[in-house]
């Protein structure tokens, strides 16, 4: 039986919930040089002349300062082999760093190993919408790794397509 959807909030994300969605990971440098970084399945290419995409945020993020005072982030597409760093970009803020799946990148930005693709974005705005953020970048530069199987989000887990659910 499907649930009983009673109001705006549940039909929201009962509904997300069930839309696969691509998974990338954004990654800048507070003003004090601090890597900080989340996991995107809002991007989206938005033009190609000039090559433009977009992410949505929470303003209450802890990312969001940085992402507020800065020029650049870098965005990371991730692919199956990539769970682990998906979860560890989505977990405890403070523990998103530890370790050595990262390298100092372009513009001193952090640079995430071992993923399919990643871009050098400039800001050029930031839509705030309500408690969140549309993000608009203009792509710089990038950089293609190893070719991998999509990683998606859906129905709150990672996973590749063709994956089984278990319930």
């Amino acid at each position: 039986m499907e649930p009983h959807i009673v109001d705006e909030l549940s039909a929201f994300k009962l509904a997300f919930r069930r839309h696969a969605a691509g998974v990338a990971a954004v990654t800048g440098l507070t003003p004090a040089g601090i890597p900080v970084g989340f996991t995107a399945t809002s991007l989206a290419s938005l033009a190609a002349v000039p090559p433009l995409a977009t992410f949505n945020m929470s303003r209450i993020s802890t990312a969001w300062p940085a992402v507020e005072g800065t020029s650049h982030v870098l965005i990371h597409l991730l692919g199956a082999r990539n769970r682990a760093l998906a979860d560890r970009m989505s977990g405890p803020h403070d523990q998103r760093f530890v370790g050595e799946h990262w390298a100092v990148g372009p513009l001193g930005l952090p640079l995430l190993n071992d993923v399919p693709a990643w871009m050098l974005g400039r800001i050029v705005e930031r839509v705030p919408v309500g408690d969140a953020a549309v993000v608009v970048v203009q792509i710089e530069d990038g950089g293609l790794g190893d070719d991998d199987e999509a990683l998606l989000y859906h129905e709150r887990a990672y996973m590749s397509p063709g994956d089984v659910i278990l319930d």
